[in-house]
C-alpha cells in the first residue's frame, strides 16, 4: 500500500474485494509498532455485522476506495478479534495464516510487548 497516505484518512472509506464487490467501510486502522506503518484495517462488513481485519500491504487505494486483493467470502471468514484493542502477536499470526501471507523474518532485537502490538492509528488504547 502507498506509504505516504495518512492511515487516519482511510477511516470511513469504502472497501471492495478483488472482484469489485463491496466489503464494507474501514472502521479502524492498526499500525505496526516497530515501523509505525499501517498494517491492518478493520472493515465493518454490514450494519448489524462485525469488523473483519484485512491486510493493508497487498491492498491498494484506488479512486478513494480501498481495494483488497481477496474474495469477500475469505474476508468475512477472517478471525474475529473485536476492534478497539491491540492485536496480540498470536492474533496477528492467525490473520497472516488466514490470508496465506508469509511473515517476514523478525529483525534481531527484543520482541514488541503484547500490550503495544497492533496499536490503533488514532492513538487510542
Amino acid at each position: 500500500m502507498q506509504t505516504d497516505i495518512d492511515p487516519r484518512s482511510l477511516i470511513g472509506r469504502k472497501a471492495y474485494d478483488r472482484n469489485g464487490h463491496k466489503i464494507g467501510t474501514v472502521d479502524e486502522v492498526y499500525l505496526d509498532d516497530a515501523t509505525g506503518a499501517p498494517e491492518w484495517a478493520a472493515v465493518r462488513t454490514g450494519l448489524f455485522s462485525r469488523d473483519a481485519f484485512v491486510p493493508l500491504e497487498p491492498s491498494t487505494l484506488i479512486d478513494e476506495t480501498l481495494r483488497v486483493p481477496y474474495d469477500r467470502a475469505l474476508i468475512k471468514d477472517a478471525p474475529d478479534f473485536g476492534v478497539g484493542r491491540h492485536l496480540s502477536p498470536e492474533q496477528e499470526l492467525q490473520l497472516y495464516h488466514h490470508y496465506g501471507l508469509d511473515i517476514a523474518s523478525p529483525e534481531p532485537g527484543p520482541p514488541p510487548s503484547d500490550r503495544d502490538f497492533g496499536r490503533l492509528a488514532n492513538g487510542e488504547s
